[in-house]
Formats: structure tokens, sequence, C-alpha cells
């Protein structure tokens, strides 16, 4: 007869098997990156723009155009504001070697990737010094990264207030 009732080496042999499984359930969670998940493509993308927008805040004019594809263009509120990534740094340079930014908040932001994920666009409701204004823009995949391939910024003006807005871009 063992020298120890049943009912202890049943017990010893469930704690041991405990210890195992915590042991290798704390292996899985580090091998398998569960403490530190990696960002989806709509979060990168996401943080991308996040830090578009903080270059510009910032007139980091490296920072904000190293963000832009080759074949960027730009389109503002101004009805000639239409540039190509050339056009648009020779209109950013002289603000941003003053350190004269422009803050733009994100509110809300839509991003949706295409099915083949080589390509995405957005839409953004965003805050600015003009109040609210709407930014959408199309990135594409160049390489492993995201690159801004056109950004369009305008101004929200409410439907009831539309025939003044009229009225104000008639005026001579």
């Amino acid at each position: 007869m063992p020298s120890e009732p049943l009912f202890g080496r049943l017990f010893l042999s469930l704690m041991k098997t405990i210890k195992g499984l915590s042991i290798l359930l704390i292996g899985f969670c580090f091998i398998t990156g569960f403490s530190n998940p990696k960002p989806t493509e709509t979060e990168k993308i996401d943080q991308l723009i996040d830090s578009w927008h903080k270059a510009a805040a910032e007139a980091n004019y490296t920072n904000y155009f190293a963000l832009m594809a080759d074949n960027f263009i730009f389109m503002g509120t101004d009805p000639t504001e239409r540039w190509n990534k050339e056009e648009f740094g020779g209109f950013c340079k002289p603000y941003f070697d003053q350190g004269k930014g422009w803050d733009f908040r994100k509110i809300e932001r839509h991003i949706e990737i295409s099915k083949d994920g080589k390509m995405a666009w957005f839409d953004e409701k965003i805050n600015t010094w003009m109040k609210d204004c709407r930014g959408s823009g199309v990135l594409i995949k160049v390489g492993k990264e995201w690159k801004l391939s056109q950004y369009n910024l305008a101004v929200l003006i409410e439907n009831d207030k539309i025939q003044d807005f009229i009225k104000l871009r008639d005026a001579k």
C-alpha cells in the first residue's frame, strides 16, 4: 500500500497539471503577442491621418510631406486650390518655415479599404480655424506603407444657410 492516501496523490497530480497549464498559457500569450496586438490596417490608416494632421499643426514640413504619395493632390476650400504635391509644397513651405501650420482636429472619421487591400478612402469631420469642416481622401499602399494620394477639404454649410452663402460668393 502506498504511504499517501489516494486523494492526496490525486490532489498533487492535479496541482502539477494546473501549474503546467498556467506556464503554457503565459508562454502562449507572449509568443502570440496577446499582450501587444498588431494594429489593423484601419488603425494604421487612422494613425497615419492623425500623424499627418499633427505634422501640419507643428509646421513640420518633412513629416507632413513624407506621408504623401508622389502623385498627391490637395484640393482646398478656395476654388483655385487644386495642387499637386510640388505645388502644395510651394504653398505650405513659407508658412511652415515661419512655424505657422494649421491644426485640424478629428471629430469623427470613417475609413474603407478595397478588397485587394491596395487602396483606402476616408471621410472625416474635423474642427479647424474655419469651424467644422469635412476632409475626404484616398490612400494607396506603397510597398508595406500607406501614403495619402488625395485630400479634399470642404467647409460645411448648413442647408438653411446656403442662400446667404451663395449671396456672399456672388458679392463683388
